[in-house]
């Protein structure tokens, strides 16, 4: 209610700057890395992916890696976390209100990820991660008032409308792309690809090609099906932040930051 009093134009600006920064960490920290491993990079460059999800307002990593290994392993069956099976609306918000506790609570969701569950950065994250959203709004808000008196403005559209909008890209992958749109691949699941999902999400929209090759790094497979966050890792690849960089039927590994790509 307070988005349309508290618009400027400096405010829309910061909201589609954390919109990227904090959906890269979703789709490629959280997801493409943290999840299914699909590439390789240093370690402090999995940190910053990682405080950058953290950003989006959605959990922690443990818990957030935890539910979409979970969905991966009951796509659209029973125990499915958010399947369209149980409602449009289920799938889309719902299934995100009620506590369950498989799901809710560490000792239950962590078998899922032993792996990070070693790392304490990782741990500390999961731990703190509504800290990092609060000391965001109040930095936004001290800037913002510095900048032009438009501290309110940047708190309302950079913090609340820009998590309730990638909030929604998010859930529209749970539910959209597993509704609507066409299938590449005979998966055992009714994931779809659908393409303005795709350009809401980065890139994450090619459902279907991702639950067919769950580890590739690659969501868009064919030239017109565009993956931002596929070019961007592939990006991290080039200056040799990235490497091990999984793709359908083979390995993309660059060697040294100016060094060639080789497929093994």
């Amino acid at each position: 209610m307070l988005a349309p009093f508290a618009f400027c134009w400096s405010a829309l600006v910061v909201c589609l700057a954390l919109y990227l920064a904090a959906g890269f960490g979703v789709t490629m920290g959280y997801h493409r890395l943290l999840t299914h491993r699909s590439f390789h990079t240093p370690k402090l460059v999995e940190y910053i992916l990682a405080v950058l999800g953290s950003l989006a307002n959605q959990g922690g990593p443990l818990q957030w890696v935890a539910v979409h290994r979970v969905h991966h392993q009951h796509s659209d069956a029973e125990g499915d976390p958010h399947s369209p099976r149980d409602g449009v609306w289920w799938a889309h918000l719902l299934w995100w209100m009620p506590h369950v506790p498989a799901l809710d609570e560490s000792a239950s969701y962590e078998r899922y990820v032993v792996d990070l569950s070693k790392d304490p950065v990782h741990r500390f994250l999961q731990r703190y991660h509504i800290l990092l959203p609060l000391a965001l709004a109040g930095l936004l808000f001290a800037v913002g008032e510095v900048w032009g008196g438009v501290g309110l403005s940047w708190l309302v559209w950079g913090i609340f409308v820009r998590t309730a909008l990638l909030y929604h890209a998010t859930w529209l992958v749970n539910s959209a792309t597993h509704l609507w749109g066409y299938r590449s691949h005979p998966t055992r699941d009714h994931s779809t690809n659908l393409w303005w999902v795709a350009l809401l999400t980065l890139g994450e929209g090619w459902h279907n090609n991702h639950h067919a090759f769950p580890r590739s790094a690659r969501h868009g497979l064919r030239w017109w099906e565009i993956d931002v966050t596929y070019l961007l890792i592939r990006l991290l690849g080039w200056v040799g932040l990235a490497k091990q960089i999984h793709v359908p039927g083979k390995i993309l590994h660059r060697q040294t930051a100016a060094g060639a790509t080789q497929a093994t």
